[in-house]
C-alpha cells in the first residue's frame, strides 16, 4: 500500500498500472500478458489498447469474482495459466497483478513457485511477474516495472561478451522503435531492443487471426542481456528509481547510459553522442544532413510557433521530452503536468527547457485534468500539447490539440506518429505549424493566407 493519503480523482491524467505492464509484455516474442484479477479489468485495457494501436490485443486473466475475494485466487491462476499455455501456445506469460489481488495479498511469487512444482512433467512457459497495483502509480510505473522484471527473471546468468548493445527505449511508438534500431545500426551496433512492439503492435495485415502476433523480444536476446557492450535506457524521470538497466549494471557490470528521450535536437544530438561513444565511430553524414534540414525548417516556419505559450501533458518522461522540444522551437511551455508522483518532474523539466525559457513553467505531479484545466485557464495557452483525453479541453478554449502520447483514440495512425531523432523532430515541428495555420484560416474572415 502507498503510504501516500488517498486523493479522489475528477478526471485521471494517467491509465492504471497493469496496463503499462501489458504493454511491455506484448513487446515480448510469444508472449501473452496475463492478469491476475477481474475480466472487466482485461477488457478495459484492450479497449484501449487496440483503440490506438488498431491492432488485436488479447490478454489472458484469471477471472476473479467476489468469491476469490474471500477464499484466495491461487486456483484460478493456476488454471488460467494452464489454460493460457493449451490456447494461446505462449512461450512467455507476464504475469500482473490488480488491485483486486493486490488487496487481498495472494502472493503470486509463491503460486508461481507452486505451480511450477505441481506441473513439472508439462512443457511450461516461461512466466514472469510483476505487482502492479493501481493504487499506486501508473501505466508507465506498470511498464517499467515490468521491463526490470523481465531482465531480472529472465537475465540471470552471464552470457558471453557480444558486440550488441541493450536499449530500453521506453513507451515509444513503433516507428520510434524502428527509427531507433537504424539508428543504432548506422554506428554498426546491433541493438536489443526491450520491449519491442514495432511488430506486435503495428504488424502487417494477415489472412487469419494470430493470437500472438509475430515479432517482439526474443527470450535468447533477453538472456545475452548481460554480455552487452553497453545499456541505452530513455527517460530522465527513471533517474534513482531500480530498473532493467540499474539490474544489468549491478549484476553484470553492463554499462548504463542514462538518457532522456531524444526529442527535439539537443536531446536527440545526446543520444548520438551516447553511440558515438559506445561503438567509436563517428556520425555518419545522413544524421548532419538530417540536422540540418531540420534547423532549415525552423528557420522556415519560425513565426508560426515562436512565441506561443503551450500547455503539456501525459506521461513524465514524455513531458519532459516534448518541453525540451518546444523550448528549442521558441514555444514556452507554460504549465507541465503529468498524473504520476515523485518523479523529480519539476527538476527534470527546468533541465530540459536549460537557458531557453525565460520565465519557468509551472510544473505539477500528481494532477489530474480538473487541476490541469484551473491551473490553465490563469496561463492562457494558445496550444495544448498530449493525448486525446485533453481535447474537450482544447475545445472549450478554443486553442489547437497537438496529440501526442497515449491513447490518441480519436485520431488514426497514433502507432505510427514518429517523435524521436531529428526526423521525429522535424516531423512535430511541421505537425505543430499547420495546427497553428489551420487554426488561422478557421479565425479568419478571408479563410487563406501565404505562410
Amino acid at each position: 500500500m502507498s503510504d501516500s493519503p488517498y486523493v479522489s480523482t475528477t478526471n485521471a491524467c494517467k491509465l492504471c498500472t497493469p496496463l503499462g505492464a501489458a504493454l511491455a509484455f506484448r513487446g515480448i516474442e510469444g508472449a501473452i500478458p496475463f492478469l491476475h484479477g477481474s475480466q472487466g479489468c482485461a477488457t478495459y485495457m484492450r479497449r484501449y489498447i487496440i483503440s490506438h494501436f488498431r491492432e488485436p490485443m488479447d490478454i489472458a486473466s484469471s477471472a476473479l469474482g467476489e468469491k476469490h475475494a474471500i477464499h484466495g485466487g491461487g486456483p484460478n491462476l493456476k488454471k488460467g495459466l494452464l489454460n493460457a499455455m493449451q490456447k494461446y501456445g505462449a512461450t512467455v506469460l507476464g504475469v500482473a497483478t490488480t488491485c483486486l489481488t493486490e488487496t487481498i495479498g495472494d502472493d503470486v511469487a509463491r503460486l508461481l513457485h507452486e505451480f511450477r512444482a505441481e506441473f513439472a512433467d508439462l512443457p511450461l512457459a516461461e512466466l514472469v511477474h510483476v505487482s502492479t497495483p493501481s493504487y499506486n502509480g501508473t501505466h508507465m510505473d506498470g511498464f517499467h516495472d515490468a521491463v526490470r522484471a523481465v531482465a531480472e527473471q529472465l537475465c540471470i546468468e552471464r552470457a558471453p561478451a557480444h558486440g550488441g548493445v541493450n536499449l530500453m527505449p521506453g513507451f515509444v511508438s513503433p516507428a520510434d522503435i524502428r527509427h531507433l534500431r537504424a539508428l543504432c545500426r548506422a554506428f554498426g551496433l546491433t541493438p536489443l531492443i526491450l520491449p519491442d512492439i514495432s511488430e506486435t503492435l503495428d504488424g502487417p495485415a494477415l489472412l487469419d487471426y494470430a493470437p500472438i502476433p509475430s515479432g517482439g523480444t526474443p527470450v535468447s536476446g533477453i538472456r545475452a542481456m548481460s554480455g552487452a557492450l553497453a545499456s541505452l535506457e530513455l527517460g530522465r524521470c527513471l533517474a534513482g528509481r531500480a530498473t532493467a538497466g540499474t539490474s544489468l549494471q549491478d549484476r553484470f557490470n553492463v554499462p548504463l547510459h542514462s538518457l532522456g528521450l531524444p526529442l527535439g535536437i539537443r536531446e536527440a544530438a545526446a543520444f548520438i553522442r551516447a553511440l558515438e561513444e559506445i561503438s567509436g565511430r563517428p556520425a555518419p553524414e545522413q544524421l548532419a544532413q538530417e540536422r540540418g534540414r531540420l534547423v532549415d525548417s525552423l528557420v522556415d516556419g519560425h513565426k508560426c510557433g515562436s512565441g506561443l505559450r503551450a500547455v503539456v501533458y501525459g506521461e513524465e518522461d514524455l513531458v519532459v521530452g516534448l518541453c525540451a522540444w518546444l523550448s528549442e522551437i521558441g514555444v514556452r511551455p507554460v504549465l507541465a503536468a503529468t498524473g504520476a508522483r515523485n518523479r523529480g518532474l519539476e527538476a527534470r523539466v527546468l533541465a530540459a527547457c536549460g537557458d531557453l525559457v525565460r520565465e519557468k513553467p509551472v510544473v505539477r505531479e500528481g494532477a489530474d485534468f480538473q487541476d490541469i484545466a484551473e491551473e490553465a485557464r490563469t496561463l492562457s495557452p494558445d496550444l495544448l500539447v498530449g493525448h486525446s483525453k485533453g481535447y474537450r479541453y482544447a475545445r472549450e478554449w478554443g486553442v489547437p490539440l497537438l496529440r501526442v502520447g497515449f491513447p490518441l483514440h480519436d485520431r488514426f495512425g497514433g502507432q505510427r506518429l514518429l517523435h524521436v531523432g531529428y526526423r521525429g523532430a522535424q516531423s512535430l515541428f511541421d505537425s505543430l505549424v499547420n495546427l497553428v495555420l489551420d487554426k488561422r484560416q478557421s479565425d479568419s474572415s478571408v479563410g487563406y493566407g501565404y505562410l
